[in-house]
């Protein structure tokens, strides 16, 4: 809601000059600065102009929509992936050249190498000029070293920024589209996978771009090395290749069932997010019911399904990597025998050219193009998800403003409507519906619950689209939706939503809403920061700013969804008159209500029934056709008969359960403008609002101490042992293997040359030693390499899994607390992506690092035993690297926290903006929030590009530290050219040549692991979350406990959390707890009402009946099993609270709280509800908070709570006789008739209860009733 942008820097990458843009020298001034301090958001660069999200995403949108029209002529599908292809291939094409000079470059260098070691197999001290050909020789490998490195990272610098483009401009069509979608689209599609269509599917464009370019590059590549291996070694190096191509398809194979996996894995994985996200929006239910060990069963089954696919598909990568791993063994191995087999003698110049050879052609075929097969397949899954939203259809373009000169001609006339919410329903939502609204016109809409009040109003918003009729609408207009939406954010903000401030004018808003008083409590005033869905609000409060956002807005049209249920019968009164009938009088009002008091007030009254319009006029006409609307008014004229009716007979009065206000005790109090503060100098209650608390990042290393715990939660210690076993073997072997043969091409060269001098008969090698020695270390190391790989799997995914199940449990025990001050977002964020890192990515990093890690040490160590005094260059090399590695590491880790942090928002954004996307439309803010949700991708893209751009700067320069080792490898063989043999000279130089791309890659895949391990630290800080008391007691009572359920307020102060300030204080009273915002989670009504199939089908229908629900449930299409979608929203708010309550029936329990269960509803349900608690609940203690006096006014005792202390508590007929007590003063307040009726009523129950004295004083019924004072 605030302005996310902070003032950044201007990018210089935008201004460096080529040798900056090439060694990424623009970064230096960065890295300074995050090596002196923790970098903050203000640190970063601006983005460039092209990468900008408002950019990027309105030209692809562009060629989206030519596609659709294209599409639309040629009667075809549109197709997205040609639309991606349209739009982008140019640029890309372009970053191909890097590739192709590269590739070029890395086929060149064995050549150059052959030579070398031709020269060392030929070795004359005396022919100088083969030397200085040599020298030549190896300056030529020293070039090609350094210009491989900043090729390298040039390319991959710029296909991932290609990549970042792509990914930022699908997020901004996907939010545009989200935000168009109409109801018959949210059928197919839920806010978890919108969600993850954001957070993983975007994630494959930046995957596929890095590989796609090798898709030509491969062949033409093999085709080369493959004519100078027959060069080198002749017709057997075909033997080799064939593995290769046999490798090749086996590897796509492995691909296929690979994105197979990764298909179903995604599936299940937008079902546990999807229930993470119901349980974390419904926590407070979860924890009343104490239903946590059930939903947590519900959380595990589908995590074990998922865990078993992730298993299956991380053994397939291990058999992938290994067998990238031995395959150069296998290719060399079989060419050798092969070569030495027809006859030919083994050279070392040929050996291990061919080696290089192969070792160039190797990334390329085994990993980079099956890589780019699987993961163009995997992009286009994603792009079909992408493309199917795309695709939903979207609600109707809105009607426009008007010009001033016609606002007083603004109208809403509607005629014959009939629509549909689902078209499968045999009944229409709503039929034959007409009438008209002019200025200064209020239309009431009354009707029982569900009967389509609220439908009429999303089908006057285009929100529900109409099978026939007319909708016609003259004007702007604006909305308050039944359940108060509230964006994060200051209060100020939420009712400015996107316009300027005009101080008067908000002033008299604030006092037309009642939230002057509000403003003035609350620490901070209105710019006191509200979380994620307003947590930290009361129920009324965040109904009066919803409709003060409306007002401030200066519409036209005024379309006001029950905005007075959810404030006490007062601030109704101030609320309609001073808002409703006062600032809004000039304009055209449709009101949707269940306080009929005011509808004499009213010009026009619909009275709906089931969908249907059953009555139209004045309150004096339909009072005159004697229709069924009379029944509902019956609350309001003949309270006298109505209250003899349903006074029970004598000995039960005392259980009437009864009614309490301002939505949930923890309320601050509902308070009216200083017309209405009846006590003047009275203490301010205290105000609570719990912000927000920043998301925390973690500084410096992550320590030892995590890693241990991460592996010690995969395995114990015997099986790590084994695992360090394992990859010392596999290493051991590899590197004896190119040993053995370096000696036996030495051997050979020996025998040769005494031949060549003696003139004497040929000597052979023995062959069958030499072969066999060979073979066998060829097998073991095969062996061990799939060994280990499979086994570190196994281990690293059992660690994902007890990490998840620990932060879970942990989660679900912390206290509420926790939930009001992190957003949904940012706790999903850590089950979505973090839990994503664990299960996937991180294992495959650190197999890969272990890898590379043991390759090194091998090169070093070879390098060492040939030439000994290489170690004394090699020192400082090693310090300059340790220098460097600590370097970046102190920003790239900073750079990495940011990006994660600046991901969260655009994700919070996406969900808040979903869950009020009919205000944003009515308010037609979708421009500013689309805005927003560009500037949110752009802070992160400004995160991901210096990310990119940092990784790129220092691969650079370990690849100078590589190039370094090459060229001194290289001249000290020359120099030292005395006594080196000519195999010992290959395998050294050509294992230094794999160190180039190798090294870097082993550091950054270590930087990397580092960086993910911020995400085990973000697990296990949930997973050691502080819990709450234990759910279950080693002191069990006994089974038929509570016997009564009396609960006793001794000298209670309470906050919301340890530094908040008391919101009740020293409260002593005997009261008790149970339901609250009518949560529904998606799945089938009897799962809603019974989640854990605890009671038969007639309970369920029994309870439903009860709750007046019956009918309805009876009316859907498969009833008991009718799947309600996210939060219930297919039935009314008002038929929520009825479900909810009916779970209440259903639990049986001793207490109940029931919190505004009624606010919603009409008052005859009202009347009907207050029954069936009488009836069902007549042994239990019921606390009941409401707003209607004329509900509670019967009850045993009233509690009336001011600024959290008890004012007054007696019955209610006694409170009526202090006439300075604030009871009676508000019973005034609701007009002389009521207020006669009020107390005619209190006073026969009081006489009533006189004649049974002898009840039992343990079933009293207390009510709470808080003043709105």
């Amino acid at each position: 809601m605030e302005p996310v942008q902070k003032e950044a820097k201007d990018n210089p990458s935008a201004s460096a000059n080529l040798l900056s843009k090439i060694f990424f020298c623009w970064l230096n001034p960065l890295f300074r600065i995050g090596y002196q301090r923790k970098l903050e958001e203000d640190d970063m660069y601006k983005v460039l102009p092209e990468d900008a999200s408002h950019r990027l995403g309105e030209e692809l949108q562009w060629y989206w929509n030519r596609e659709v029209q294209q599409a639309a002529k040629d009667l075809r599908p549109p197709r997205l992936a040609k639309v991606l292809v349209q739009c982008y291939w140019r640029s890309y094409a372009r970053i191909g050249i890097y590739i192709f000079i590269e590739e070029v470059i890395k086929v060149l260098q064995p050549v150059l190498l052959g030579k070398i070691i031709e020269f060392f197999e030929s070795y004359d001290p005396s022919n100088t000029a083969a030397v200085y050909e040599a020298y030549s020789y190896a300056a030529g490998i020293s070039l090609t070293a350094i210009s491989l490195s900043v090729l390298h990272h040039l390319y991959f610098y710029h296909v991932q920024r290609a990549g970042m483009k792509i990914r930022v401009a699908m997020c901004h069509m996907i939010y545009r589209k989200a935000l168009c979608l109409n109801s018959k689209a949210f059928a197919k599609t839920t806010t978890g996978q919108i969600v993850n269509l954001l957070s993983n599917d975007v994630n494959k464009f930046d995957e596929v771009t890095l590989y796609l370019h090798f898709l030509w590059i491969g062949p033409i590549q093999a085709v080369a090395v493959i004519l100078l291996l027959m060069y080198a070694i002749g017709p057997s190096c075909l033997a080799g290749m064939a593995v290769f191509f046999i490798l090749m398809p086996v590897q796509t194979m492995f691909g296929h069932f690979f994105s197979r996996l990764r298909a179903e894995t995604a599936v299940l994985t937008d079902d546990r997010i999807c229930t993470m996200n119901e349980v974390i929006s419904g926590i407070r239910v979860i924890k009343m019911y104490g239903w946590e060990k059930p939903f947590a069963a519900l959380v595990d089954d589908v995590r074990r399904i998922e865990i078993s696919k992730i298993m299956k598909s991380s053994y397939l990568r291990g058999l992938n990597m290994a067998s990238f791993f031995v395959a150069s063994k296998i290719i060399v191995f079989i060419t050798i025998c092969i070569y030495v087999l027809t006859g030919n003698q083994l050279s070392a110049s040929r050996v291990f050219m061919a080696v290089s050879l192969y070792g160039a052609v190797r990334l390329t075929i085994t990993l980079f193009f099956p890589f780019a097969i699987e993961k163009v397949s995997e992009s286009l899954i994603s792009i079909q998800r992408i493309q199917n939203l795309l695709l939903l259809e979207e609600v109707a373009p809105q009607h426009l403003g008007l010009p001033k000169a016609e606002k007083k001609d603004c109208i809403v006339k509607i005629q014959d409507l009939i629509c549909y919410w689902d078209v499968m329903q045999e009944a229409p939502t709503l039929q034959n519906v007409s009438f008209t609204v002019r200025p200064e016109q209020l239309l009431a809409v009354i009707g029982p619950v569900g009967a389509g009040k609220s439908s009429l109003l999303s089908a006057i918003l285009g929100e529900l689209s109409q099978e026939s009729g007319v909708v016609k609408v003259k004007g702007e207009l604006t909305y308050s939706s039944q359940q108060p939406w509230i964006l994060p954010g200051t209060i100020r903000s939420n009712i400015l939503f996107g316009k300027e401030l005009d101080p008067k004018k908000y002033d008299r808003v604030l006092r037309a809403c009642a939230l002057k008083r509000d403003m003035d409590l609350l620490p901070g005033g209105d710019l006191a920061m509200v979380g994620d869905r307003g947590a930290n609000l009361s129920g009324g409060q965040k109904s009066r700013v919803s409709l003060a956002r409306a007002v401030y807005q200066d519409a036209d049209i005024y379309l006001l969804d029950d905005p007075l249920s959810a404030v006490d019968a007062e601030v109704g009164r101030h609320l309609f008159e001073e808002c409703i009938c006062g600032l809004l009088r000039k304009k055209p009002r449709i009101l949707v209500t269940h306080q009929l008091q005011y509808l004499k007030a009213a010009d026009q009254i619909v009275v709906l029934k089931q969908g249907q319009m059953v009555a139209r006029g004045t309150y004096s006409e339909l009072q005159g056709s004697g229709l069924d609307f009379t029944c509902l008014l019956k609350e309001e004229e003949s309270q006298e008969e109505e209250r003899q009716g349903v006074t029970p007979i004598s000995g039960t009065v005392s259980r009437f359960p009864h009614t309490l206000s301002d939505n949930s005790m923890s309320s601050l109090s509902s308070l009216s403008s200083s017309r209405y503060s009846l006590i003047e100098g009275a203490e301010p209650p205290a105000v609570v609002v719990q912000s927000t608390v920043e998301e925390s990042r973690s500084e410096g290393n992550v320590g030892l101490r995590m890693y241990v715990k991460y592996f010690r939660a995969g395995a114990n210690f015997l099986v790590l042992s084994v695992l360090i076993l394992l990859n010392a073997l596999a290493h051991i072997t590899f590197v004896l293997q190119d040993w053995w043969l370096a000696c036996w091409a030495s051997q050979q060269n020996h025998i040769n040359v005494t031949e060549h001098l003696n003139g004497s008969f040929p000597r052979q090698l023995d062959l069958d030693l030499y072969l066999g020695v060979y073979a066998g270390l060829t097998a073991t190391s095969v062996v061990f390499g799939f060994l280990r790989s499979l086994v570190f799997f196994n281990v690293l995914v059992s660690s994902a899994q007890t990490l998840h199940n620990s932060m879970f449990n942990a989660v679900l025990r912390t206290p509420v607390h926790f939930f009001d001050i992190n957003p949904i977002g940012r706790i999903l964020n850590r089950f979505s992506k973090d839990i994503g890192y664990l299960d996937s990515l991180l294992p495959w990093t650190f197999v890969d690092f272990i890898q590379v890690f043991l390759q090194v040490i091998g090169v070093i160590a070879v390098a060492a035993v040939v030439i000994p005094w290489i170690l004394i260059p090699v020192v400082p090399l090693l310090a300059v690297f340790l220098f460097l590695r600590c370097y970046f590491l102190q920003t790239s880790r900073d750079i990495k926290r940011l990006e994660s942090t600046t991901r969260s928002p655009v994700f919070s954004h996406l969900s808040s903006s979903l869950q009020g996307l009919s205000t944003i439309r009515a308010f037609k803010v979708q421009q500013w929030f689309q805005q927003m949700f560009d500037e949110y991708q752009d802070l992160h893209s400004e995160a991901w590009f210096l990310f990119l751009a940092t990784s790129r700067w220092f691969a650079v320069r370990l690849d100078g530290i590589c190039s370094i080792f090459v060229t001194i490898t290289a001249f000290g063989c020359l120099y030292l050219r005395d006594g080196l043999e000519p195999g010992a000279v290959g395998l050294t130089l050509s294992y230094a040549l794999t160190l180039t791309g190798m090294f870097q890659w082993g550091v950054r895949q270590s930087a990397e692991i580092e960086n993910m391990m911020t995400s085990v630290e973000r697990v296990v800080e949930y997973a050691e979350l502080e819990s709450e008391a234990p759910w279950e007691t080693d002191k069990q009572p006994p089974n038929d406990w509570p016997k009564a359920g009396s609960i006793t307020f001794d000298r209670v102060n309470f906050s919301y959390s340890a530094g908040d300030r008391l919101v009740l204080k020293n409260l002593t009273a005997v009261v008790a707890s149970r339901e609250k915002d009518p949560v529904l989670f998606t799945g089938t009504m009897r799962k809603n009402l019974d989640p854990f199939r605890l009671h038969t089908d007639e309970d369920l229908w029994n309870a439903l009946q009860e709750v007046q629900m019956k009918a309805v449930v009876e009316d859907l299409p498969n009833k008991l099993e009718t799947v309600l979608t996210e939060s219930g929203s297919n039935i009314s708010v008002g038929q929520r609270q009825l479900v909810c309550l009916a779970r209440a029936i259903l639990r049986k329990n001793r207490i109940l709280i029931i919190d505004e269960a009624t606010a919603n509803v009409d008052p005859r349900t009202d009347g009907l509800i207050q029954q069936t608690i009488r009836d069902k609940f007549q042994e239990c203690t019921v606390l009941t908070i409401a707003h209607r006096l004329n509900t509670i006014i019967d009850c045993d005792r009233i509690l009336v709570l001011d600024a959290g202390r008890i004012q007054e508590y007696d019955e209610p007929y006694v409170l009526l006789q202090n006439q300075e007590g604030l009871f009676y003063q508000m019973v005034q307040q609701t007009g002389r008739a009521e207020a006669a009726s009020l107390l005619h009523t209190a006073k026969q129950v009081y006489m009533n209860k006189k004649r049974v004295a002898d009840v039992c004083r343990a079933k009293d019924i207390c009510v709470i009733f808080e003043t709105s004072l």
